[in-house]
């Protein structure tokens, strides 16, 4: 559905004033960057926000991040890939230069990412994904191993610049559970800070105000916005 400008505005402007309500809750130095998640939008309504200040979008599919930075491609936008990277496309996306690959969810991944990064002599910045509500349907990394993958694929992987962490959270209607999720991440980056770790991506539309209260620091939000 294409959505008016005004409409996309209100809903802009209102999760911008959340945002910022739970940015100042944590602390006024804190920053928060907002992802756009179009996968479900026209591609007018990305130019739409775009036109409203949006600078930052996400894709899940590799194929639909190519499609949508080709037809984008005349503008400064910042694209990030979000979704889950079949080995087999590995290739494809390193072609398309992302700002940042949000979901390296597993070693052998990173490993396989590395040498093709070899290959083409390219680097990538990444974020490692923690599955840190150990449900059988999210990619990532168990918390427990998280901080030691993490400096493997630091000391292995010489083309993968890491950049950070990762999560989904909990996928419950219950607070608490969410909650648990981003703070057992958040406790993890913390640990990795001196290790360069810069970026905690927690948060998308239903549970982002909770996440930037637990520490993140970019939310990745889609239908809230194209509602």
């Amino acid at each position: 559905m294409i959505l008016d400008k005004e409409h996309l505005r209100k809903n802009l402007d209102e999760i911008i004033w959340n945002i910022e309500e739970a940015r100042i809750a944590v602390s006024e130095h804190h920053i928060v960057q907002l992802v756009a998640i179009g996968k479900y939008t026209e591609v007018e309504n990305i130019a739409t926000l775009y036109e409203l200040g949006q600078r930052a979008f996400g894709e899940n599919q590799v194929q639909q991040l190519k499609e949508r930075m080709h037809t984008f491609e005349e503008l400064p936008l910042e694209w990030h890939m979000i979704g889950h990277l079949q080995k087999n496309k590995i290739n494809n996306l390193i072609d398309l230069h992302p700002v940042l690959m949000q979901s390296l969810d597993s070693l052998s991944l990173a490993e396989e990412l590395n040498k093709k990064l070899g290959a083409k002599e390219t680097k990538m910045n990444c974020l490692l994904q923690i599955n840190s509500a150990r449900e059988e349907t999210k990619s990532g990394v168990t918390p427990e191993e998280a901080r030691d993958i993490y400096l493997q694929i630091k000391e292995n992987c010489p083309n993968i610049t890491l950049k950070g962490v990762m999560t989904i959270g909990a996928h419950t209607e219950d607070t608490p559970t969410i909650q648990k999720s981003f703070e057992s991440t958040y406790t993890i980056f913390e640990t990795l800070k001196k290790e360069g770790a810069s970026v905690c991506s927690m948060g998308m539309s239903g549970d982002y105000t909770l996440a930037i209260k637990c520490g993140s620091n970019l939310v990745r939000i889609g239908s809230a916005l194209f509602k």
